[in-house]
C-alpha cells in the first residue's frame, strides 16, 4: 500500500517504556530520513483490576508504557520538529480517559494524563507550526475488545447510541485528518469516536 504511493516503509521494534531504545529509534530515523514529520503515540496496554485490588507493578507498567512512553516519544520527536518548524503529534487517548472505567484505574488514569499532556504540549509548540491533538476512541472492535466476555461486551454496547463498535478504520481517517494540511490550525483538541459513547 505504501509503495503504491511513491513511498517505501520500514519497521523496527521499540519498547516505549525505555528512554534509551526511544532515543535510538528517533536517532535512527532522523539518520536515515533527516526528519520526522508525524508522530502518532499509540503504544498502550491494560492491566485491569479493581483500585482497592490493583497491585503497584500494575500500575506502574501502564503508566510507564501508556503515559511516560508518549511523553518520552513526544519531547524527542518535538526537537525535531521545532528546528523544522512543523509537524504533527497525535496522541491516542481513550473514552475512558474522560469518563472513567470500573477495574480500569490504571488504565482511565494514563489516557487521561495523555489528554493533559497532548493540551500542554499544544501549547507550547504551537508557535512552531507544530500541532498536537488527540483521538479517544470508544468501543472499537480490535483484538483487546473481542477478549471481553459476552456479558461485557453488551454491557459496553449498551451504552454507545449507534449500537455498534466502531472499527480501526474509524480511527484512523480520525488520525490522517489531523496528521494533514486539512488540519494544520487545528491543536489541542480530543476528537471523540466513540459513536455517541461519551458526548
Amino acid at each position: 500500500m505504501v509503495a503504491d504511493l511513491g513511498s517505501s516503509a520500514a519497521s523496527m521494534s521499540v519498547d516505549v517504556a525505555d528512554a534509551k531504545d526511544v532515543e535510538a529509534f528517533f536517532e535512527k530515523i532522523v539518520n536515515e530520513t533527516g526528519r520526522v514529520d508525524i508522530l502518532v503515540n499509540n503504544a498502550g496496554i491494560t492491566k485491569d483490576g479493581l483500585l482497592v485490588r490493583m497491585n503497584e507493578n500494575d500500575w506502574n507498567m501502564v503508566l510507564n508504557i501508556n503515559l511516560k512512553g508518549a511523553f518520552t516519544c513526544t519531547r524527542l520527536a518535538a526537537k525535531i520538529m521545532m528546528k523544522q518548524r512543523y509537524g504533527r503529534i497525535v496522541n491516542i487517548a481513550s473514552v475512558v480517559g474522560v469518563s472513567g472505567n470500573p477495574g480500569q484505574a490504571n488504565y482511565s488514569a494514563s489516557k487521561a494524563g495523555l489528554i493533559g499532556l497532548t493540551k500542554t504540549a499544544a501549547k507550547e509548540l504551537a508557535a512552531r507550526n507544530v500541532t498536537v491533538n488527540a483521538v479517544a476512541p470508544g468501543f472499537i472492535e480490535t483484538d483487546m475488545t473481542a477478549a471481553l466476555s459476552e456479558k461485557a461486551r453488551t454491557a459496553m454496547l449498551d451504552q454507545v447510541p449507534m449500537r455498534r463498535g466502531g472499527q480501526p478504520e474509524d480511527v484512523a481517517a480520525a488520525v490522517k485528518f489531523l496528521a494533514s494540511d486539512d488540519a494544520a490550525y487545528i491543536t489541542g483538541q480530543v476528537i471523540h469516536v466513540n459513536g455517541g459513547m461519551y458526548m
